[in-house]
């Protein structure tokens, strides 16, 4: 008996496996598994699943497979809490039901895995967005940095790389399905279309990426360690401080012996300075010191009171000048919800006994973090926002020649989460084109080329400094220059799909060449 166009490719015992298995593919192309190759993979098995399924079907398979996906995920999240684990990554598999709905609808369609992988456009770019500024995480885009696909985020953005590995997924699916029904010539164009995304990975990515300027400048990074990790991390905030002085004090000495050029500035991690300077004046004795012996402004990370209300608290990283003290202050656009602000404070708080350890709420940032230090102009972010795109893309906006990433991971030491963090580093330096340095208190502390190859990096746990010598760029690469606009068309592409799917279903066209009473193929 033929195969109906308007079943299910596989019985639902079948769809299940494959769907919760395509969420385990997943999980393993992050770290600490890192095997990007299975990101593809696993999008296929979950399209599998999918495919010509029921919308009910689709909204279930998609959030479990999306369980399944970011359950290990962010299986570093039980440091903060198992309920807090468990509540985002429900959060985050309930977008993965948006991915169901495309799929269900989208691979009933001509030109299936197009409509498919642009679905998974949009479940990223809405989760990355809501709510409360979103949470990016898990993008398909950021599990590639050892992969040749990578450098498809120097031509379209993270957005492409995503819609690159899930084509390649949603194109192993349809061949799978084509090869079952017997529609070889669909299967030799799907095919064809999945070779020609895979040969073209490589070259786009060299020609979208602009040359360096010529120049470089020499920044040293100083990971000063933390005393304690996980919740406590930061409980000794004094200790922190003096670490990263000591530190510096160490680099200065190495200076002075000649054994190290003196950088153009020093790079410190978010949180190196958990007591605010402006507040506390040997806090500001210490810091000035430390800049007066290495003769170079400090980039320091600190935690300050807004000046107009003192219940409210901003994230910033500080140019401490040697002569001049505080200059210029970049404050942290996307605080992190429930971590640096909470939502619905006055009645969670009673029922949630951590959120003490947050009594004042951090306030966003207006503006981006692009300063000029010692003539290079650096874009800086804080932590978690190197995962956010708009961020990034508005210090390169603002003319700068090389990214800083200030990081405190020393809460979630031992985990996944500072390689996690590490590979989105790496992705958005071939998305812009830049040097990306990270200074991390209790690391990973690391330098990335353009190319996201880590030229130095300093491991958890370790004290230290070094200095590196990073490329200046000016020019944008493609998807710098138009990165926003692919991203649009790509969630066009989805909402095209999914009305023309929807249309065609109330009108009876879809393709009826098989008889209608059929049952799944594939047991």
């Amino acid at each position: 008996m033929g195969v109906s166009p308007v079943q299910p490719l596989l019985r639902l015992p079948t769809a299940t496996a494959l769907a919760v298995l395509g969420g385990l593919a997943l999980a393993a192309a992050f770290p600490p598994f890192s095997f990007g190759p299975s990101a593809p993979v696993g999008v296929a098995l979950l399209s599998a699943a999918l495919w010509r399924a029921r919308l009910r079907r689709g909204v279930g398979l998609g959030l479990l497979s999306g369980l399944a996906f970011f359950i290990p995920l962010l299986s570093w999240m039980t440091v903060i809490g198992t309920d807090a684990w468990l509540l985002l990554a429900l959060e985050c598999a309930a977008w993965t039901m948006l991915i169901g709905i495309g799929s269900a609808v989208g691979s009933r369609l001509p030109g299936a895995p197009l409509w498919m992988a642009a679905w998974w456009v949009l479940a990223e770019a809405l989760r990355g967005r809501i709510p409360w500024g979103g949470f990016p995480w898990g993008s398909l885009s950021f599990s590639q940095p050892d992969t040749p696909l990578a450098e498809w985020a120097a031509v379209g953005g993270t957005a492409f790389v995503t819609f690159t590995v899930a084509l390649i997924g949603t194109c192993l699916a349809a061949l799978a399905a084509h090869l079952s029904e017997a529609r070889f010539r669909q299967a030799i164009a799907t095919g064809t279309l999945l070779v020609l995304v895979v040969v073209l990975s490589g070259p786009l990515g060299g020609w979208a990426t602009p040359a360096p300027s010529g120049r470089t400048a020499s920044i040293a990074i100083v990971q000063g360690g933390t005393p304690q990790t996980g919740m406590g991390a930061l409980d000794v905030r004094r200790a922190v401080l003096e670490n990263h002085v000591a530190q510096t004090m160490t680099l200065a000495a190495a200076i002075d012996s000649g054994q190290v050029e003196r950088p153009s500035f020093v790079l410190w991690p978010e949180n190196s300075s958990d007591i605010d300077p402006f507040a506390d004046a040997s806090v500001a004795a210490d810091i000035s010191a430390a800049a007066q012996a290495v003769g170079v402004p400090i980039l320091v990370g600190a935690v300050t009171t807004t000046p107009d209300d003192p219940d409210f608290v901003w994230n910033v990283g500080i140019v401490w000048d040697p002569e001049r003290g505080p200059t210029q202050m970049y404050v942290k656009n996307r605080p992190v919800p429930f971590g640096e602000f909470i939502p619905f404070r006055e009645q969670l708080a009673p029922l949630i006994g951590r959120f003490d350890r947050v009594p004042r709420d951090f306030a966003a940032g207006a503006t981006p973090g692009n300063l000029t230090i010692n003539g290079v102009s650096i874009g800086n972010v804080i932590c978690f926002e190197i995962a956010y795109g708009d961020v990034v893309e508005a210090v390169v906006d603002g003319g700068a020649e090389v990214i800083t990433v200030q990081t405190n991971n020393a809460t979630y030491a031992g985990t996944a989460q500072p390689e996690q963090q590490l590979d989105i580093s790496r992705i958005r330096a071939t998305e812009t084109g830049r040097t990306v340095l990270v200074a991390a208190t209790s690391g990973i502390s690391a330098v990335i080329d353009p190319d996201r190859v880590v030229t130095e990096r300093m491991e958890e746990g370790e004290q230290g400094w070094f200095i590196a010598e990073a490329a200046l760029v000016d020019e944008p690469t493609w998807a710098a220059a138009g990165g926003r606009a692919v991203e649009g068309i790509l969630l066009l592409i989805s909402v095209v799909g999914l009305v023309w799917g929807v249309a065609r279903s109330r009108r009876g066209t879809l393709p009826a060449d098989l008889p209608s009473d059929a049952t799944p193929a594939i047991t």
